[in-house]
């Protein structure tokens, strides 16, 4: 049986910290479908058709990666899509405290959906997408915080 999970978020931009969990990920299951949440009432960087296209620009080359939109609940979405784990990221406590909330939450939704956290790794801890939009908001490069080859402006 082919093991996929979920890894949901808004990718406002991807960037290496995502990059790297997807990494992680992509050695414990045989599929990730990137779910890249869309909420019509928030207002981001990207449009949420180019936050999925530079993720599919990433990946290319690897058939085990699924970019998908979605809106609504995401245990509704892994559910949809046959995951048995949705994947979260955690960089620091109050992460942890966040996605333990959403954990409980999605549980009570679909019990038979199960989220696993994985530690973003030191090197890349810091990076937030939040920090790249008001970094650029600013006239800053984000190139650091973005994988390697990514041009946001081709996004923008």
């Amino acid at each position: 049986m082919e093991r996929i999970a979920v890894f949901p978020g808004s990718f406002d931009p991807f960037t290496c910290g995502h990059e790297a969990l997807v990494a992680e990920a992509l050695r414990l299951f045989d599929r990730i479908v990137i779910g890249v949440g869309h909420n019509p009432s928030k207002r981001g960087l990207l449009s949420v058709e180019n936050r999925k296209r530079l993720i599919d620009d990433l990946y290319a080359a690897e058939p085990r990666v699924e970019t998908r939109i979605y809106s609504g609940l995401t245990a509704e979405f892994a559910r949809q899509v046959g995951a048995c784990v949705i994947v979260r990221g955690v960089r620091n406590t109050a992460d942890f405290e966040y996605e333990r909330t959403m954990e409980a939450t999605n549980r009570r939704l679909c019990p038979d959906v199960t989220t696993i956290v994985l530690f973003a790794p030191v090197s890349v801890a810091d990076i937030a997408s939040s920090t790249a939009r008001e970094l650029l908001a600013f006239g800053h490069s984000i190139k650091a915080f973005l994988p390697e080859g990514i041009d946001i402006d081709k996004y923008l």
